[in-house]
């Protein structure tokens, strides 16, 4: 085997043989205009799961998130990390929250148990 077969880090977009093209069923690449691969690619197998090929499955267009990174601090003081850390680098942030860290379940969360409770065995 040649170095070229394997080593693939090079200064310049690599190039399919057509060996390589020829032993390889069914080529497909995509991207989306602001270049995240793995998001597009997460998106991607979504869609490519949800259907069988017959229809176009209804999908948001994005995720909640999107293609930006998510932190989710569980404490205030986390959450002033976070803050600090967001003027050191100047990155620019948005709390969904607005603050919040308080966990507010429904109501009737585990109020009442759907297994049967146990009455012991029979004597």
């Amino acid at each position: 085997m040649r170095a070229k077969e394997f080593v693939t880090e090079q200064k310049t977009k690599g190039k399919l043989s057509k060996r390589q093209q020829h032993s390889t069923v069914g080529l497909n690449i995509f991207t989306d205009s602001n270049f995240d691969r793995f998001y597009m690619l997460n998106r991607m197998m979504m869609a490519v799961a949800s259907t069988d090929g017959t229809f176009e499955p209804d999908m948001d267009a994005e995720s909640w998130v999107a293609k930006h990174n998510a932190a989710f601090p569980y404490t205030q003081v986390e959450q002033d990390m976070l803050h600090q850390a967001y003027k050191a680098t100047g990155v620019m942030h948005k709390d969904l929250n607005g603050g919040d860290l308080n966990s507010k379940e429904l109501d009737s969360t585990n109020k009442q148990s759907p297994v049967k409770p146990f009455k012991g065995y029979k004597k």
